[in-house]
């Protein structure tokens, strides 16, 4: 098969590096470098580095549907199979129907459930014991094209974001190869998502990082694991930021939402609406990330202060 591949986050680049292994793509499509950081130096998106390290041919795209090479190459030499994730632009005529098989996209949820960007965050956020993920060919509408395949994968309860992120990589990109395979062989059948079961994920918005301790510990421990590893969940501590890495969850406390109630194996335990959670990982404002223990001996905080 001539296949193209076009991404652009982590979960995009962990794809490629699991797939790259068995297939060639003629091309990787990647945005530009946006300017970050104080100095606004151009930071690299992370599939373009992994891309960049391989000797893949790289094309970066604004727009892929506007892009002059991409639409005389999908004119003259048109791919089988145009791999499209985590790419955050849409896929638009000519380049949508330009592959004999479409355009194939690797989604981590079970679709129709999450659709949009933040799939992985928000089952997590939900509490969800279980997600998956979905190969489906895309449409003009957002991720709400035909199903090819798709798998179930369980979600422990202290997973992170970028744990569940590599599993559904690795399970996703294992799966898309059954499903290139299927196409080539034409025993893949398509299946419409049923529009009445759709949910969506949206991008997480910065002010949802904020740490609400008056919220369940469970939820708070959710929204924790949720964004680890970005954007990080926070509260404030003597007036400055201090970001919540990881935390477990500690059962018969009682106290005012955000207090610290006692110190456990050195570790502050911190009440919320109901129950509460140990701060096993955080970050000061400024700081590295440390174990919580350490950061406790040097915060000049007492049993009884509150946080946030």
């Amino acid at each position: 098969m001539r296949l193209w591949f076009m991404g652009s986050g982590r979960f995009a680049a962990r794809c490629f590096l699991e797939l790259s292994a068995f297939l060639h793509f003629e091309v990787v499509v990647v945005p530009p470098p946006k300017p970050a950081g104080r100095g606004l130096k151009e930071s690299l998106s992370p599939l373009e580095e992994v891309a960049k390290a391989g000797y893949w041919p790289l094309i970066r795209a604004r727009d892929v549907n506007r892009e002059p090479i991409l639409l005389d190459m999908a004119q003259k030499e048109p791919p089988d199979v145009i791999v499209v994730v985590d790419f955050g632009q849409r896929i638009k005529e000519p380049i949508l129907s330009a592959p004999a098989f479409g355009c194939i996209n690797i989604h981590p949820s079970l679709l129709p459930a999450y659709r949009g960007a933040a799939p992985i965050q928000r089952a997590i956020i939900d509490g969800k014991e279980e997600t998956g993920v979905t190969i489906f060919r895309l449409v003009n509408a957002m991720d709400a094209g035909p199903i090819l395949a798709q798998r179930r994968y369980p979600i422990s309860p202290d997973e992170t974001a970028g744990q569940l992120c590599e599993a559904l990589a690795c399970e996703g990109s294992r799966l898309l190869l059954e499903v290139l395979e299927g196409l080539s062989k034409g025993s893949i059948r398509e299946e419409p998502q049923d529009e009445s079961e759709a949910t969506h994920a949206p991008k997480i918005a910065k002010e949802e990082a904020l740490i609400r301790w008056d919220e369940s510990s469970k939820r708070v421990h959710n929204l924790v694991r949720a964004l680890n590893p970005t954007p990080g969940a926070f509260t404030f501590a003597h007036g400055k930021i201090l970001k919540i890495w990881r935390t477990s969850l500690a059962d018969g406390i009682c106290g005012k939402p955000g207090e610290i109630v006692k110190i456990e194996e050195g570790r502050p335990v911190v009440a919320c609406g109901e129950g509460g959670v140990v701060l096993l990982e955080v970050q000061q404002e400024g700081k590295a990330p440390r174990d919580a223990a350490s950061w406790w001996r040097g915060a000049r905080l007492k049993e009884g202060d509150v946080l946030g």
